[in-house]
């Protein structure tokens, strides 16, 4: 498989994924892809053609050109042809209901485990997990159940920050992952901070960015704090 799991698409002072392009441009390369297709239904009040009109232009800067799969007639068809898949962040429970609504689940499972390119942001990157029970949405809307793609073994948590602002007395992140894994406990939890992300070829799964350490959960132990470059292989054992 090759799979780029992003935490974010936005950085301050830079432009949309630009801090991941080369990340992106090198996933892409490996696997000789010159286009792909693009699901922007974790969009809710933007337009799917403005954000494929965001993330058309990145992608181009690297020689890929982005289709939207709202626009094909049958998008089991459209995801059945496409070289690469690319899934956008927004709200992860429209992306599972409306993924699972076209029955693009299998599809895009079977495809990616033949070896379809997979990247994906935030919500983008949840749907690449067993389920997305460790995301940070408000869930707007029934997705049918939370299974997901299942393409790795490991929960992630985007966006993820160690601590509270000062001042805010509500649960932090850390104690919200524990609840899960108190209630899910053979299944690890990468929280990923801004500007970090995972990218698996194969079998072998590597940590990248600048955005600080991942702090890396699971029931019964105290959370691994794993820097970019560092080993996170043991996440693809199985839960």
């Amino acid at each position: 498989m090759r799979l780029l799991l992003l935490s974010n698409s936005m950085r301050e002072g830079t432009g949309y994924l630009e801090w991941a392009l080369p990340h992106l441009a090198a996933c892409f390369a490996s696997a000789g892809v010159t286009s792909a297709l693009f699901v922007p239904y974790a969009a809710v009040t933007l337009r799917a053609e403005d954000y494929l009109g965001r993330v058309a232009p990145v992608f181009a800067r690297f020689g890929v050109t982005v289709a939207g799969i709202d626009a094909a007639e049958d998008p089991v068809a459209a995801v059945m042809r496409a070289k690469a898949l690319v899934v956008g962040g927004g709200s992860t429970w429209k992306l599972l209901r409306d993924v699972r609504s076209a029955r693009l689940l299998r599809p895009i499972r079977q495809r990616v485990l033949e070896g379809m390119p997979y990247a994906g942001w935030s919500a983008g990157s949840n749907l690449a997990c067993p389920s997305i029970m460790t995301t940070n949405d408000m869930p707007i809307c029934d997705p049918g159940g939370f299974d997901a793609l299942g393409l790795v073994p490991f929960q992630i948590n985007p966006h993820y920050l160690h601590g509270n602002p000062p001042g805010f007395m509500g649960e932090t992140r850390d104690e919200r992952i524990r609840e899960f894994g108190a209630l899910n406990p053979h299944v690890w939890v990468a929280g990923l901070p801004e500007c970090t992300g995972l990218r698996l070829e194969g079998r072998h799964l590597s940590l990248f960015g600048d955005g600080g350490a991942c702090r890396v959960f699971r029931h019964g132990g105290d959370p691994r704090e794993i820097a970019p470059g560092g080993d996170v292989q043991f996440l693809m054992e199985p839960a």
